[in-house]
């Protein structure tokens, strides 16, 4: 079964973005120094907690249908992206991250061994995860 997930987002003023996801309202902004006010995280940050959210919900999914009492579950992701090359100050390098480091906190009843299994799943079933590994396509229709 397809289900298509869908938000809006429009530029406001300065550097504020106002986005909504259902009923939810999502500021993206830019800190003081980058021209912005600070009222919300930057895309990259959002990009982040969309990875560690989806992996953290697909954690609690995989856990319950596996009958594994999971006790916690947290993350500390980090990625580094060209800011020279996003600002348009050089043409050489790309404008996304160029690597994405996770440090994964899973307490459960599990062997190491065990609970590498248990985040490869995770990683498996992720359509975040599977977004970035796979590159999807995006298309655009201007108006």
């Amino acid at each position: 079964m397809i289900s298509t997930a869908k938000t809006t987002s429009a530029w406001k003023e300065g550097m504020r973005v106002e986005n909504q996801a259902g009923a939810h309202t999502i500021i993206i902004d830019q800190p003081e120094q980058m021209g912005g006010t600070g009222a919300g995280a930057n895309p990259m940050e959002y990009f982040l907690i969309a990875l560690g959210g989806c992996q953290a919900t697909m954690a609690a999914i995989i856990a319950r249908q596996e009958g594994i009492d999971l006790k916690a579950f947290s993350m500390e992701i980090e990625g580094d992206y060209d800011v020279d090359f996003l600002m348009g100050k050089t043409e050489e390098g790309r404008a996304g991250f160029s690597e994405i480091r996770e440090k994964v906190f899973i307490q459960a009843d599990l062997t190491d061994e065990q609970k590498q299994a248990f985040f490869e799943k995770v990683h498996l079933r992720c359509p975040v995860t599977d977004s970035i590994r796979n590159q999807t396509h995006i298309t655009y229709d201007l108006k």
